[in-house]
């Protein structure tokens, strides 16, 4: 395979995993875990965001046979997006310093904010927050690049 034809293989796996950089995989986002796939050097079973029907689809891609994602890296919840609570937050900027796509905002001792359309529901905010004033919604809409290709295939 030459190296066109890798970077369009790796641009199709990464299209089709959730994007929500999370690190469950074991990569640092899920740009590193499609490169690893698309070299053969990483299972297609790593994702929890994408869950069994991101499994699927990765398999499907590459020509391997289909697995189920393996549930000792993370549970697989529904596409979600983060919310601070706005009485509670105390402006540690922990939360901002976790997110890996930037979606919260806010100043130090300041309440922050959650931009929900660039919120990924990595839930990585949750566990910095010492007030526990995160909380995971569902999302308001199609999330993630399988819920998005999914979308798109059938319209």
């Amino acid at each position: 395979m030459g190296a066109r034809d890798a970077d369009a293989l790796v641009e199709r796996v990464d299209r089709l995993l959730p994007q929500t950089q999370c690190g469950q995989c074991g990569y640092a986002g899920c740009r590193p875990y499609a490169q690893a796939m698309a070299a053969g050097e990483a299972g297609v079973d790593r994702c929890p965001p994408g869950g069994d029907a991101g499994a699927r689809a990765l398999a499907k891609l590459l020509g391997v046979p289909p697995r189920a994602y393996d549930r000792s890296l993370g549970e697989h919840h529904p596409s979600e997006v983060a919310l601070v609570v706005e009485a509670d937050c105390i402006g540690c900027t922990k939360c901002i310093q976790a997110c890996p796509v930037d979606a919260i905002v806010g100043g130090s001792k300041r309440m922050h904010v959650v931009l929900e359309p660039l919120c990924t529901g990595c839930r990585l905010c949750v566990p910095a927050c010492p007030v526990d004033c995160i909380v995971m919604l569902p999302a308001p809409g199609p999330q993630g690049a399988v819920q998005a290709e999914q979308t798109r295939s059938t319209s």
